[in-house]
């Protein structure tokens, strides 16, 4: 949990709780949908999800980080920016089947948009691959 005071649930005005709590909810109902459906993200909206709920909702960040099945995923990017190497797989073979079917179905006056989609979807992959794929702690 933070320790910054300024993140904490008291230090913010209960509109601003109600809020972001709200996005914390949705996030999780999003993470589960992208759990059933694969061309939904998961992982993305339950990051978002924690962000939220440690700023408005001290009871859901930690059943959300003692969770059995995303907790240690959610832990190891909050401490170390972890990404798992399958993970970074997954979202390179996903990405690349979005951007090959942007450029086929879009229609030539959005072509200059559907690239700049494509190039950012690039810089992503570049900023994700570069990430740890394990603890420092972990070892080899």
């Amino acid at each position: 949990m933070s320790t910054d005071p300024a993140a904490s649930p008291r230090a913010l005005s209960a509109p601003a709780r109600w809020l972001l709590l709200g996005l914390a909810w949705l996030c999780i109902l999003l993470g589960i949908v992208g759990i059933i459906l694969p061309v939904m993200p998961t992982v993305p909206f339950l990051l978002v999800a924690a962000w939220a709920a440690s700023r408005s909702s001290p009871r859901l960040h930690h059943w959300l980080h003692t969770h059995p099945r995303f907790g240690v995923p959610l832990r190891n990017w909050e401490d170390a920016q972890v990404v798992p190497r399958s993970a970074k797989w997954i979202a390179t073979v996903m990405m690349s089947a979005s951007a090959a079917s942007l450029l086929t179905v879009t229609p030539q006056k959005w072509m200059l948009a559907a690239v700049a989609v494509v190039a950012a979807m690039a810089a992503l992959l570049y900023w994700l691959w570069r990430r740890p794929e394990r603890r420092p702690d972990a070892g080899n």
